[in-house]
């Protein structure tokens, strides 16, 4: 496809929405970087110095996305798949921490993060999977293989440790479950979240009394003619009862401290006052800090670098995985929605395109993009305004960082290419 064809056919709608997002995102890293020192926005000594040349960088690798033929990121996806474990499994030796967390090569200019390599080369890799004519995802062992997909590189990336993007590659389930697979497994997810939540709020023996209030309203309401297999049923309590048996010991034995100490702040568990308000001050200082930044933007901020809070550095780490408070301090309530609503359309957007692909890859490879960006959107946004625990993933296109940001472009892009190849070949 010549380089006309492709900037024809390619979803200008998405582009916008990308370039709306990198723009206002890079405003809002000015800002909550910004000193009086600073001589120009083009100095590279400065964060959003750095982040600028990072969003050129980015724009050039949108050039050569769409100039690779579409059959290329499917034929090479196992490749890149194995890459990117290759590179994980290197940072045990090789790799560089920081902020406690050994997740990132140095490559002297610039610190490269693979788990972000990772989730473009897994949602690709699970894409290529599911699209194969033998693969068949009611079978138990191709859902194990799919599974084993998503887990290898989770589990590499846990002990870094990085819970936080760990979890994304879970968030590639969803395409599992948009091409088949039996809903009663995200039941049985749904329920052990819920189970292992109200057990930490409530204890064990709750959950029991619960569970038989459930059993005897059940048997009081069914009618005559509905018989219940009274073996799985059986079998599903007792196995609810035993996950629910081991919470505490998971979270006392395998939980770090700062973990258990998250929980006990987003579930209200420490009952001692004292205890709770040292929680605050450590653990949940960044989310308190940046809860006050949103708050004091009223319903139109403060205007652009006149965030109080953002000029006094209240809220650390706020260029990165707190950035959405800047916006919430100097553009107020207003800047807040607008970029809510931006993120809402592109996923939308996104969808819609998935949707259209006539292409199995295309279509399994879509809906893996829009997995990643909603969890990464819904989880940061969720954490800055504590309605979830600080897990610390950055908000994609927005938050300060060159790995992130070029391979959320790569992870876009990659499928803009392959919608506007559908044309090429009149599907």
């Amino acid at each position: 496809m010549s380089g006309k064809s492709v900037l024809k056919r390619v979803d200008w709608l998405s582009v916008l929405f990308y370039l709306l997002l990198i723009g206002i995102g890079w405003l809002n890293i000015y800002s909550s970087t910004f000193s009086e020192s600073d001589s120009s926005i083009f100095d590279f000594g400065t964060l959003h110095g750095k982040q600028l040349f990072f969003i050129g960088a980015s724009f050039a690798s949108i050039v050569i996305l769409l100039a690779l033929e579409a059959n290329f990121y499917e034929r090479f996806s196992s490749l890149l798949y194995i890459i990117s474990m290759v590179l994980l499994l290197g940072l045990f030796v090789f790799g560089k921490t920081i902020a406690g967390a050994t997740s990132w090569y140095d490559l002297g200019f610039f610190n490269l993060q693979p788990s972000e390599l990772a989730k473009v080369a897994t949602a690709l890799a699970l894409a290529k999977y599911l699209s194969d004519i033998q693969t068949d995802i009611k079978r138990r062992k191709d859902q194990l293989y799919a599974f084993s997909i998503i887990l290898i590189p989770a589990l590499l990336i846990i002990p870094q440790p990085d819970p936080g993007s760990a979890l994304v590659f879970f968030s590639l389930a969803f395409v599992i479950f948009r091409e088949g697979l039996p809903l009663y497994y995200l039941g049985i997810a749904l329920l052990a979240i819920v189970v292992f939540i109200t057990t930490l709020m409530f204890g064990t023996i709750w959950v029991i009394i619960f569970i038989a209030l459930l059993l005897i309203l059940f048997f009081l309401l069914k009618k005559k003619k509905f018989k219940v297999p009274m073996l799985p049923l059986t079998a599903a309590i007792i196995l609810t009862i035993l996950f629910s048996l081991s919470v505490d010991f998971v979270f006392n034995n395998v939980f770090e401290q700062r973990h258990r100490d998250r929980f006990s702040l987003w579930l209200r568990l420490e009952k001692d006052p004292k205890k709770l308000d040292q929680i605050r001050k450590t653990i949940g200082y960044n989310t308190y800090q940046s809860e006050k930044a949103i708050e004091s933007g009223g319903l139109f901020g403060k205007g652009f670098l006149e965030g109080t809070r953002t000029k006094g550095d209240f809220v650390p780490e706020q260029h990165t995985d707190y950035i959405f408070t800047t916006v919430g301090e100097e553009w107020g309530f207003l800047g807040t929605s607008t970029v809510v609503i931006l993120f809402t359309l592109l996923l939308l957007r996104l969808v819609y395109l998935a949707e259209r692909q006539k292409t199995d890859f295309s279509r399994m490879y879509g809906y893996g993009v829009v997995s990643i960006l909603l969890i990464h959107y819904f989880i940061n946004i969720g954490m800055v305004i504590g309605v979830l625990p600080t897990i610390g993933i950055p908000l994609p296109f927005f938050s300060y960082g060159g790995s992130g940001l070029m391979f959320f472009t790569a992870l876009l892009f990659i499928f803009l290419k392959l919608d506007a190849n559908r044309l090429k070949e009149g599907i």
